[in-house]
């Protein structure tokens, strides 16, 4: 069955009725990467999410599969080389998502500085060679200040030696979400989302055994039954803990907030994503990236202890972006008036952490005699005078305090932790989007260890570097060639064709389908064709139950096509409320969370107070 409201209430009975292999709380990209590697290894499988799929953390990062280069500042290639590698695993599953957008490093002659362009370079060969693209058209080269000039005429000049220009890949976090989460209940994964999980339920010896929900719908409680319970919750990890009452947990999360803030291209205009030095001799770093007919820029990053649920943008964090990008693009001049749409979004760091993998933390230089070995050795290298297992040996024995503490023994990936308490609750927990398979391996294998040693029950777990989301059966090599001919469809059923590109990369090998719809439903009043279609297959096909769901989440339209956003509000709400039969009264609500989330966005209290 097709990923409805009929098959959310299909699922919602298997759950009441079944006892699970596993019960998935969170659906967030980790929670959904394992619930699909739970079901397509033949378990039982349940995963609920109290919001929308994705609609925490996972909607709102960077929207970039980022490689890390930073950490190569300190000559960090262990993480480097695990983040490159496994971004490529993730391009080869979901090719549709990840797309390769080559990033523009400027370099200023200023303190603080992460690189030079001496180091830079040293640091982007490396990476290239971590990232096995050297020699390819991928392949890094630096720019003249000159040349970054003619390229990117806005930037500021004063200061400017010139830039480095590395692969990079660019992302769409809430899409890889509902892909994997598709891709799981196609595989009999029963996923529900607006699902709230009020209590761990435990067996007879006080293990963990199901959890007590309230669907957030009906107001309906009752019980699911599981041999496992994984918590995949991001921030709330330890709200689900403390819930735990045969638990005497310690909080182990610091959830730190980001902010980005959206503008007109026309306004500031890059050509392809940037990323640079505040200016500000805080170690941290900005990225100003195109996307649509928009420009974004972000991040900050400061300690959260408000709600998880409704994280915003506050004035200072207006203040702090805007005097960054303004600094660097001063023709820009840049107001909060400009502000399009923003997006606030928690990282869900464990406090025994230290760093932020984007901008910096609690980095320490390394001593300056290693970089000196380092810088030597690597010379040796390019000339041919050592070979490279020397190069390896002396990264290896470098004296620095790299950029993270050392993780958690248990740890999947930099930054995570996976747990399993006492009562045989586990827990994974941190870590950066790039890494959420090598996530979901690590408390798979857990789970699959509970299930054979306490129920002598056997699983495989499948090989999910070659198994595709639901969207991803398509060649990664030809993406951009399959891709063209899944466009020509939809032009060839009436679509203009930058409708029919713009949803052949929305849906990857699912656009043929989406097309499809073309001649079975009348173009919806009020609403163009692609948006017409692409609202039935959300709701058909990817459980968008409310307009929030398929205006911010199954599609960017909030975020990066605001100026369109106004005129399709009550024609997608008629429609949804046709499909779903809701009432007068469900309709109103509906509309009433969608504007609250636009006047978020919209930084329309900030805005209102006539202070800038």
């Amino acid at each position: 069955m097709v990923f409805s409201i009929e098959r959310r209430k299909q699922d919602i009975k298997a759950l009441k009725e079944e006892t699970l292999d596993v019960l998935i709380i969170g659906g967030g990209i980790t929670g959904a990467g394992t619930a699909l590697q739970a079901s397509a290894s033949g378990l039982k499988t349940g995963l609920v999410e109290m919001q929308d799929f994705a609609e925490g953390t996972s909607s709102r990062s960077t929207k970039l599969v980022h490689g890390g280069l930073r950490y190569l500042k300190n000559f960090d290639v262990e993480v480097v080389a695990d983040t490159v590698q496994e971004r490529a695993v993730v391009q080869g599953i979901a090719p549709h998502i990840p797309k390769a957008d080559p990033m523009i490093l400027p370099i200023y002659d200023e303190p603080g500085s992460t690189f030079s362009m001496f180091s830079l370079k040293v640091a982007m060969d490396l990476y290239d060679q971590l990232a096995s693209v050297t020699g390819t058209k991928y392949a890094n080269y630096t720019l003249t200040k000159e040349e970054v000039l003619k390229r990117v005429p806005q930037l500021k000049s004063e200061g400017l030696l010139g830039a480095g220009v590395y692969l990079d890949y660019r992302n769409n976090d809430a899409r890889l979400v509902i892909e994997n989460i598709k891709r799981a209940a196609a595989d009999g994964g029963h996923m529900v989302s607006r699902m709230k999980v009020v209590g761990i339920l435990h067996d007879e010896n006080d293990k963990a055994n199901g959890a007590t929900v309230e669907d957030l719908l009906t107001g309906e409680t009752f019980d699911i039954k599981a041999r496992v319970v994984l918590n995949s919750t991001g921030p709330w990890s330890d709200t689900i803990r403390q819930m735990d009452t045969k638990l005497d947990t310690v909080p182990q999360m610091r959830p730190t907030k980001g902010v980005h803030l959206v503008v007109d291209r026309k306004k500031l205009h890059v050509p392809q994503p940037t990323y640079f030095d505040t200016g500000k001799n805080d170690g941290r770093m900005v990225f100003v990236i195109p996307r649509e007919e928009k420009t974004y820029f972000g991040t900050t990053d400061t300690d959260y202890k408000g709600d998880f649920a409704h994280p915003t943008v506050d004035q200072e964090d207006v203040d702090y972006l805007l005097e960054i990008v303004n600094n660097r693009y001063p023709s820009a001049d840049i107001t909060i008036n400009d502000i399009e749409s923003s997006w606030a979004g928690l990282r869900p760091l464990i406090s025994s952490n230290g760093g932020s993998d984007y901008n910096g933390g609690n980095s320490k230089p390394i001593k300056d005699e290693s970089f000196d070995k380092v810088i030597s050795t690597i010379e040796q290298f390019q000339k041919g005078e050592v070979d490279r297992y020397t190069v390896e040996d002396v990264l290896k024995n470098i004296e620095t305090g790299n950029s993270e503490s050392e993780d958690n023994p248990s740890a999947i990936s930099r930054g995570s932790a996976l747990d399993l308490d006492e009562d045989g609750l586990i827990t994974v927990a941190g870590g950066k989007l790039t890494d959420y398979r090598k996530m979901a391996i690590g408390a798979m294998k857990a789970v699959i260890e509970i299930l054979e040693n306490s129920f002598n029950i056997s699983y495989e777990l499948i090989d999910s570097a070659k198994y595709p989301v639901s969207g991803g059966e398509i060649n990664p090599q030809e993406v951009d060639e399959e891709t063209a001919k899944f466009a020509q469809m939809g032009i060839e059923k009436g679509l203009i064709e930058s409708e029919a590109t713009y949803l052949a990369h929305l849906y990857g090998s699912n656009a043929p389908k989406v097309f499809a719809l073309i001649d079975e439903i009348e173009q919806i009043k009020g609403l163009t064709l692609a948006d017409t279609v692409s609202l039935r297959y959300a709701m058909a096909e990817e459980m968008a139950l409310t307009p929030a769901d398929f205006l911010i989440r199954r599609t960017n339209h909030m975020l990066f096509m605001r100026d369109t956003l106004d005129g399709i509000i009550e024609p997608v709400i008629a429609e949804m409320a046709r499909y779903y039969g809701w009432t007068t009264e469900t309709s109103t609500n509906y509309k009433k969370e969608l504007e609250t989330a636009i006047a978020e966005s919209d930084l329309k209290k900030l805005k209102g107070d006539g202070n800038r």
